[in-house]
């Protein structure tokens, strides 16, 4: 049993995992190139949004892996032949449930502490690709203004990853007024021991200084100038927050028991919490709802379980997101707007595993496999009518 658990457990746990990756992927690169950012910030944003996906991804794989294994029993009519020499569904989910407590336990340490610090990180990095603290590049063939606005560039063409410039114009302006403007056919950045001033060494142009004491600019040729470039300072990012998604549990805990916390801000500490419980604690309850999705009826090797117990599943959490916004706003208690659907979901799924284990010929999703089929005969008899109306008009025009 653990074995057959353990490979569609991690298969769906990766698949899942690299659709929510692959979906957020192409937006961070646009995102990202939009801004002028390095490509390896993509994959530091990705990794920060792994623990959120994994969140999802854990119990969506707990319930696909018990219930194809379940499935799989089924269908091979081993299920039949465990149940006849004496071995219940209870005695079945043993393996089940050491999964869902093996899983349990790091899903809650990644929604309840992990979680927090990367979206933390995250939105640090999105700040700083804005801000241009992660050395945002120039972007080619466009003027490019620093923070500030006192520093202006503009580059032609760029090889070597930067490193070999040409086609510049550069324009440096200072508080008093005074202006330098220069075109170059070559240059690059260059470091110094001061972080906060860099060299744009230029080769083969023409340099315009201009101030309000001159009479008339000046002009002057050059092979090579040195203009260092005062780098503008950043401002700094805020610090971790200590009510909303970047909080961990025990934060959100505290922050909910203060007397000196605002109610809506507690209110919304307390939504928050219960709602990264009431999606630990559910995994608890997946291992009965796979074995009631897993179970086809009797002659029948129907897939639409699995489909269902995705729906399922997807629904709830949309459910427990809707319900923390609700009682996060403080219009509903946040306690009965996350454990009010937890109940409700649990009475449920206790109903679909009564009705399979205990029910002689029970079948909770029975009454929706024979709509189903219904569905799908008339569907296939629409298609074939469709098609042999379609050859008798080919027929009549070729005749």
């Amino acid at each position: 049993m653990a074995r057959l658990i353990a490979v569609p457990l991690l298969a769906s746990l990766f698949i899942a995992a690299m659709l929510l990756v692959l979906d957020r992927m192409r937006r961070l690169f646009d995102f990202v190139a939009t801004e002028g950012g390095p490509v390896s910030v993509v994959w530091r944003m990705l990794a920060n949004l792994l623990p959120e996906y994994l969140g999802l991804g854990i119990p969506i794989g707990l319930m696909l892996g018990i219930l194809l294994a379940f499935r799989k029993l089924a269908i091979s009519s081993e299920l039949d032949i465990f149940r006849a020499v004496g071995l219940s569904y209870t005695r079945l989910l043993k393996v089940p449930f050491i999964y869902a407590v093996a899983l349990a336990i790091p899903n809650l340490l990644i929604v309840g502490y992990l979680q927090p610090h990367t979206k933390y990180a995250y939105e640090r990095l999105v700040f700083e690709l804005r801000s241009g603290a992660l050395g945002a590049s120039i972007k080619v063939g466009e003027f490019t203004n620093f923070p500030g606005g006192e520093f202006t560039i503009r580059i032609e063409k760029s090889e070597d990853e930067g490193r070999k410039l040409s086609g510049i114009f550069v324009r440096v302006q200072d508080q008093k007024g005074q202006s330098l403007a220069a075109t170059a056919a070559r240059g690059q950045f260059l470091a110094t021991d001061d972080p906060d001033t860099i060299i744009l060494r230029l080769s083969d142009g023409v340099l315009v200084h201009d101030a309000p004491t001159f009479k008339q600019p000046r002009i002057l040729s050059f092979s090579s100038h040195d203009l260092p470039i005062d780098l503008p300072k950043m401002e700094a990012f805020r610090r971790r927050g200590g009510e909303g998604e970047e909080a961990s549990l025990p934060e959100l805990f505290r922050k909910g028991m203060s007397d000196k916390t605002a109610p809506i801000d507690r209110a919304a500490a307390w939504a928050n919490f219960n709602y990264r419980i009431v999606e630990v604690a559910m995994m608890f309850l997946l291992p009965l709802a796979a074995v009631a999705f897993a179970i086809p009826p009797k002659r029948s090797t129907s897939a639409l379980g699995v489909f269902l117990s995705i729906v399922f599943i997807v629904t709830y959490h949309k459910i427990n997101q809707y319900a923390q916004s609700v009682g996060a706003l403080g219009r509903i208690d946040p306690f009965l707007a996350l454990w009010g659907p937890f109940v409700l979901a649990a009475a449920l799924i206790g109903w679909m595993y009564y009705q399979t284990a205990y029910v002689p010929g029970g079948q909770p999703i029975g009454g929706i496999e024979r709509w189903f089929s219904r569905g799908m005969k008339a569907l296939m008899s629409l298609v074939k009518r469709l098609n042999g109306g379609q050859l008798r008009e080919a027929e009549e025009s070729s005749s």
